[in-house]
């Protein structure tokens, strides 16, 4: 019986996990044609709100039917206190390909800095070019769009490790941050990602299956005021990170939490 049960659940876990990456290709696919079609009839100040609005919802969607699985949950309730701050950059670490999913779910009002190769994909470059998402390069560019857009009153999603996560607990942190923040004068909120997971963190095959359920938690951290010099910032930052994340990692006992999870099932 205990066995079947075992089979059942793993076959379930399956079906969230492909049905769920399917689900995500919908949603960016079903916004694309309409993204591409609006760009250009909405004067730029009304394509970004309507673009970065129609994100946020298809994130919060999808994040919201993987939890009803039961075997995802997201603690993403932190985040709504930044809803109504004034400008500032969001500076998360980057455990896996989720954590700008998350980010964006709860903000209406976020540019995100993405890779200039992201800008053309199937799935993710009309919607981005439409809500005027930043590409990261070239660096003077990019600073200078973040600047103009933080006139808006926007706030700005940067990873400082510029890619996901690959050594514990941080890897190096990369300047763009401290010199947008240094020249646009705006704080730097920091957010920490936790989770009991490896998956789709840096390397994990994107239909390799990982043990579930699977569990994150988003919490604020500390705010830094605009800094003076760039490189003292960046070293500071990349000590706050390094230290909170191992003092949080007693957060997700990763054993016990999956022990307490299948004995509810």
């Amino acid at each position: 019986m205990r066995a079947a049960m075992r089979v059942l659940l793993n076959g379930y876990d399956s079906l969230v996990l492909y049905l769920g990456l399917v689900w995500l290709g919908v949603l960016c696919l079903a916004w694309t044609p309409l993204a591409i079609i609006v760009y250009p009839l909405l004067p730029a100040r009304c394509g970004q709100a309507l673009g970065r609005y129609v994100i946020m919802a298809g994130f919060r969607l999808y994040l919201a039917s993987l939890g009803m699985s039961r075997r995802c949950s997201f603690d993403l309730e932190a985040l709504d206190a930044l809803r109504d701050e004034p400008s500032l950059i969001i500076a998360p670490n980057h455990p896996c390909l989720l954590d700008a999913v998350m980010v964006i779910s709860r903000l209406p009002n976020v540019a995100c800095v993405l890779k200039a190769d992201l800008m053309n994909n199937l799935f993710l470059g009309a919607g981005a070019r439409l809500a005027r998402y930043i590409r990261n390069e070239p660096v003077r560019r990019m600073v200078q769009l973040a600047m103009r857009d933080f006139d808006c009153g926007s706030h700005l999603l940067l990873f400082p490790e510029g890619t996901r996560t690959t050594s514990c607990p941080v890897n190096p942190f990369k300047g763009s941050i401290g010199l947008i923040a240094h020249h646009a004068q705006v704080p730097v909120q920091t957010v920490l990602i936790e989770t009991d997971s490896k998956y789709l963190s840096k390397g994990w095959p994107l239909f390799r299956k990982p043990p579930m359920p699977i569990h994150y938690r988003v919490r604020l951290g500390r705010r830094f005021d605009p800094p003076q010099h760039s490189q003292r910032f960046m070293a500071e930052l990349e000590h706050y990170f390094a230290h909170e994340l191992v003092q949080g990692s007693a957060f997700y006992p990763t054993s016990s939490l999956r022990t307490q999870a299948d004995r509810k099932l």
